[in-house]
Order: structure tokens, then C-alpha cells, then sequence
């Protein structure tokens, strides 16, 4: 796990190192072990290492054996041990005992087609000197970062933001467009950014630039294929390949715990990790919301070394703008910085945590998956009736049932856009009516969704929900955030449910052995019958019960609203709209608390990263 910087000049000119230099000081935090730097004419790479596999060799940047391809890689190859034997029958060589060696090699067999061959996390740079290509690539599901920018002169790639910035000439500026999805999601979509001219390499995508040009292609799909098989042969598949994965993600030279909450993610991690060896278990939870009882007792159960700590609101907020910081895109989850504070108690014992992330997609663990089941007994209506109904019950006064008829009456792709969403319709109400004249380009969240429908043409609602969640809410929001506030803390975070051979047997499964009228991640949790503990295996998903929405109402609030007043954000909000939604909130007339979050994590997110961005440099992360 590690942090990677790369610029390329495409007229071959000299540079100064020290803006790589600068980069690599920037992301201290992604790799306090060591670093290193690569320069040719036209172009520099620069890296920081956090220590996992191979501590006394594997240095990076790593060269080909006659040293024209050089290259640099944040994450883990966990197949890398069988890909090192095929290459070297093949008559490679290696020099090190690490993972990113086997991607020169791959590169030397297969080209840019190489990617297809890796099985974990990655984000990578190489530098093929034969051919003058700058390649970069993501792995599959977007489990580590890497953002870009470009001119006419020269590319700039990194795994943060803030490094970024620092090798760009421009001025940050607040993209509109990003805004209005942002708004609405409470993250910005990939290969967008909040900032305009940045973008984000998109899961499963490579990058090429070659002779001036700058190019982004997709390698790969997540393509569900339900199969009719039977449920015994479902749960020996899900159990065997979990456990298969689970084993790959241990590879370490480190200490490697999990983290464990009250649900059956985590804990059917730390069930098969415990069968291989002793760990140590770590979970947080809230003073008066606590849920670290059920995860202690689960602990105790599968004996593992169990660590837990109380989060009170002081706590809390005291860590936010430091959260914010590291989040480099804004993401207005309040998990966040619940996950920022377990990873802070988890680094003090391991380097290394496994945790649950991507189950709820692959194996359809979200409570809205069920939504298809509930409104089924009107599906046999023809859409033009539908649409007809739909006005006329919109048109009548309120009665038992009308909510009903309108999700009934609403086609999928007009109402559900991933796991969660906040402004929708009122989205241009939270805007400044002056920031949007002469805006007519700018398109809703539900347009921008639309692409990923047209991709899953022809299968179930419960499964065009799963693609929606996988390409969207995924990695804009569990993902992005599961990544930052953990390399926040030089903590590395693997997660074995995002592996390529548990999504063919995920993408495999017909969703009705998924999701039922009462049961959400069927098959997966009576495929862990027997591993996890019972007492766990049919709890609901709570996630982190974070107490936002009790905390804002109180003077918490209106420290919230003070700062967006005061921020540069400002001038592109609709502040009367702002502090009556707050005021709202406060008396209790309804629950906007995820929505005033989301604005007051924006205006703090712009206060260092438009406004104050050169002292924020100057000042370090550490105190931030």
C-alpha cells in the first residue's frame, strides 16, 4: 500500500524534480517507510512505501531487467505468487520477492492487455521508454485511487488530490456540474471531481498517453450472468470462494487484524480469517448508540484479540476537519469519520485490516433491494397506464397507499440511483438562481445514472440496482472513503468480498436466492451457517448509527451553519434555503440532518482546497 505520482511532458522536456519531490512529501502519510523517485527526459515518477510484502527488497520505482519500462504501484497483486511462476516458465527473471515485479513482466507479455491477468487492488504508473507510453491503469472495483489532470503541455497523475494540485499551474475552481451531482449523491461521480480540469481514473479503466494524446478506456465489466443452479451448490460455491479469497488477502510480512462490526460482512471476514490464524478484531461505536456489544461478543466467540472504542460528539467533531482534509473529493458520509477513528485505534496494533466492504453489492445487503418485491403486484401494468395513474394519483390529496402508487407507478431508472440520495428535485433550490444562468448543459444525477441502465438492459430490477450500487455509490462513497481515512493512519485496508472470483460467483446467483420480501443477503448468510455465530447471521444492516441527526439539532447546528456563512462555498448557495432547512431540522418538523451535512462538509471541503489551499501546503496534513 503505498502513494504514486507520475508527470509526463509530452514534448520530452527537462523538469525540476522538486515538484515531484513535493508530491511525494505531500502523502507522508500513504507511505512513511520509504521512497523513491524515477527521471528520464520528459518524465518523473515518485513514490512513497508502506511496508507490506518483501520489507527489504521490492523498492519501487521497479525497472525491467534492460531498464526501459519503469514503474510504480499503490495496492496489492494477491495472485502474484502464481503469476510469478507462469512468467517464469515463460524465462523472466526476477530480482525482488514482491507483487508490482510480476506487472513488468505481465507488461513485457501482454501490452496494456496485462491488467486483465491481475486479481486484486491496484492503481499503477509505467513508463515504457521503447514506445515513449506513459500507461496507468485501476484495478476492477475501484479500491484505490488515482487522479489526473492534463494540458496541452504536459500529464499529471497521482493517488491524491492534494499531491496533485501541487504540480499543477492552474487555480482551483469549484465545477458546477460536479456540484449539482454532488448535491444529489453526496459524492461526485466518477471520473469527475469537485475540482474542474481533475478527474479520477474510473474503476476498471486504463490510462494511455502517446505522442501528445491522452486516452481513457474501460477493460472490464462487472456483467451479472444468473445461472439456475442449486441453492446447495450456491452456498459451497460462496463458502469456497470467500475463503479462497480471504487466504490471499492474508499475505503479509506484517501483522494483518480486521475490522469487526455487528453485522455479517466483517464478521464472516474475521470467522474465515480466525480459521487460518490468530487476529486481532477492532470496532467503534457511539456513546448511547453503542453497538460494540454485539461485535464484542462475537469476539469473544471466535477468540479473537478484540480492541473497541466509544466515540462521544466531542470526539466526534474534533476529528472532522481533519477527515475532511484527507478525503481529498468530498464524500458526505458521517461513517467517515467513524471508519477515521477505528483505523486511528487499529494502526497502533496492526498495518494490515481486512474489513467487509462490497458485500452488500455483490450480494445484494441493502434494505432498498427489496423495493422490486414490495411494488410487484403492480408490475403487470402497461407503462402507459402507468404513467397515467401516476399523475392522477400525484394530482389527489393525500391519502393511505398514494406513496405506494407513486414508487409503483415510476419506472426504476427515474427513482432509484444508488444506495442512498439527498437533494433531488430541489437540487437547484440549494443553488444560487444567478450561479445558473446560461446553464443549460447541466445535467441531473438521474441523467448521469442513466448510462449504467442502458448497460443492464434485459435483467431484474434487484440486479440493475446491484450494477447501479457497484459503478456508482461503490466507489464514490464506500470505496473513496474506506481508502482515505484509513492511508490517513499508514493503514493498509484490504477487502476480499471485491475480488474477481467472488464477483463471477456473486454475478452467477438469480436474485431471488439474494433478496426476499424479509431477508436481505440470503444466500450469502446461509452460506456462513456454522462459521459465523448465530446470533449474528440474520441481524439487519445498521452500518455505523452515526447520531447526526440528534447532535445537529442541538447548538452543533448552528456552528454547522456559521461555517458554510462563512465560507467561499457561499457565494454558490441559496443561504435562506440553507438556514431554513437547518431551522426545520432544529424544531423538529422533519429530518434534514444528511442533507445540512452534506453542504457543511462541502464548504469546509472548499475552504481548503480553493481558499486557503497554499497555507494548507504550508501547514502539513499533521495539523490538520
Amino acid at each position: 500500500m503505498c502513494g504514486i505520482n507520475g508527470i509526463f511532458y509530452f514534448d520530452g522536456r527537462a523538469f525540476d524534480p522538486a515538484s515531484l519531490q513535493s508530491m511525494c512529501k505531500q502523502m507522508f502519510h500513504r507511505g512513511p517507510d520509504d521512497d523513491g523517485f524515477f527521471t528520464d527526459q520528459g518524465v518523473g515518477l515518485s513514490f512513497r512505501r508502506l511496508s507490506i510484502i518483501d520489507l527489504e527488497g521490492a523498492r519501487q520505482p521497479i525497472a525491467s531487467e534492460d531498464k526501459s519500462i519503469q514503474m510504480i504501484c499503490n495496492g496489492e497483486i494477491y495472485n502474484y505468487q502464481s503469476l510469478r511462476k507462469e512468467l517464469q516458465a515463460r524465462g523472466h527473471s526476477f530480482r525482488t520477492a514482491g507483487d508490482t515485479e510480476t506487472i513488468i513482466h505481465l507488461y513485457e507479455e501482454y501490452g496494456k492487455d496485462c491488467v486483465h491477468h491481475l486479481r486484486g487492488m491496484f492503481a499503477f504508473i509505467l513508463w515504457d521508454n521503447r514506445t515513449e507510453t506513459f500507461f496507468a491503469a485501476r484495478d476492477h472495483f475501484g479500491i484505490k485511487p488515482l487522479y489526473y489532470t492534463y494540458d496541452q503541455e504536459k500529464l499529471v497523475c497521482s493517488s491524491e488530490l492534494k499531491s496533485l494540485l501541487l504540480a499543477s499551474n492552474f487555480s482551483p475552481r469549484l465545477d458546477m456540474q460536479s456540484l449539482v451531482y454532488y448535491l444529489t449523491f453526496q459524492y461526485v461521480p466518477d471520473p469527475r471531481t469537485m475540482l474542474e480540469g481533475v478527474w479520477k481514473l474510473p474503476p476498471a479503466h486504463r490510462l494511455i498517453a502517446q505522442n501528445g494524446s491522452v486516452q481513457a478506456e474501460r477493460y472490464w465489466l462487472p456483467e451479472f450472468k444468473p445461472v439456475e443452479q442449486p441453492v446447495s451448490k450456491i452456498r459451497e460455491d460462496i463458502r469456497e470462494v470467500l475463503q479462497e479469497s480471504v487466504r490471499l488477502h492474508m499475505q503479509s510480512d506484517v501483522p494483518v487484524g480486521c475490522f469487526l462490526s455487528s453485522g455479517i460482512d466483517s464478521t464472516a471476514i474475521a470467522a474465515l480469517m480466525r480459521k487460518l490464524q490468530p487476529i486481532k478484531t477492532f470496532s467503534v461505536g457511539f456513546e448511547g448508540n453503542n453497538e460494540c456489544s454485539i461485535a464484542r461478543l462475537t469476539a469473544t466467540e471466535l477468540q479473537t484479540e478484540h480492541y473497541e472504542w466509544l466515540i462521544s460528539e466531542e470526539e466526534y467533531f474534533n476529528v472532522v476537519n481533519g477527515c475532511i482534509w484527507f478525503q481529498d473529493d468530498p464524500v458526505a458520509d458521517p461513517s467517515a469519520i467513524a471508519l477515521y477513528i477505528v483505523a486511528k485505534m487499529a494502526a497502533q496494533h496492526v498495518k494490515v485490516v481486512l474489513s467487509g466492504e462490497g458485500a452488500d453489492e455483490l450480494f445484494g445487503g441493502y434494505r432498498i433491494y427489496q423495493e422490486p418485491i414490495a411494488l410487484s403486484p403492480l408490475q403487470w401494468m402497461p407503462q402507459p397506464f402507468k404513467k397515467t395513474l401516476h399523475k392522477l394519483v400525484g394530482k389527489m390529496p393525500g391519502f393511505q397507499g398514494k406513496n405506494y402508487l407513486l414508487r409503483a407507478t415510476t419506472p426504476l431508472e427515474d427513482r432509484f440511483i444508488g444506495n442512498a440520495k439527498l437533494f433531488t428535485d430541489e437540487v437547484y433550490d440549494v443553488i444560487d438562481r444567478k450561479r445558473l444562468l446560461n446553464r443549460s448543459d447541466l445535467r441531473n444525477a438521474f441523467q448521469w445514472a442513466r448510462q449504467y441502465y442502458d448497460q443492464v438492459q434485459g435483467l431484474d430490477d434487484i440486479t440493475k440496482m446491484q450494477y447501479i450500487d457497484i459503478n456508482l455509490w461503490m466507489p464514490g462513497n464506500i470505496l473513496a472513503k474506506a481508502d482515505k481515512m484509513t492511508m490517513a493512519h499508514s493503514l493498509e485496508l484490504r477487502v476480499p468480498f471485491l475480488d474477481r472470483e467472488v464477483f463471477a460467483v456473486a454475478g452467477s446467483i438469480p436474485a431471488r436466492y439474494l433478496v426476499d420480501r424479509t431477508t436481505t443477503k440470503r444466500a450469502l448468510r446461509e452460506a456462513m451457517q456454522g462459521i459465523v455465530p448465530s446470533h449474528v447471521i440474520n441481524r439487519p444492516k445498521l452500518g455505523f448509527p452515526v447520531p447526526i441527526r440528534d447532535w445537529l439539532r442541538g447548538k452543533r447546528g448552528d456552528a454547522c451553519l456559521s461555517l458554510i456563512q462563512s465560507s467561499g462555498l457561499c457565494q454558490f448557495l441559496n443561504k435562506d434555503y440553507i438556514t431554513g432547512l437547518l431551522r426545520q431540522h432544529q424544531s423538529g418538523a422533519a429530518d434534514y440532518s444528511r442533507k445540512i451535512w452534506s453542504i457543511y462538509v462541502l464548504a469546509q471541503w472548499y475552504n481548503f482546497f480553493v481558499e486557503d489551499l497554499e497555507p494548507a501546503y504550508l501547514t502539513g496534513t499533521s495539523s490538520r
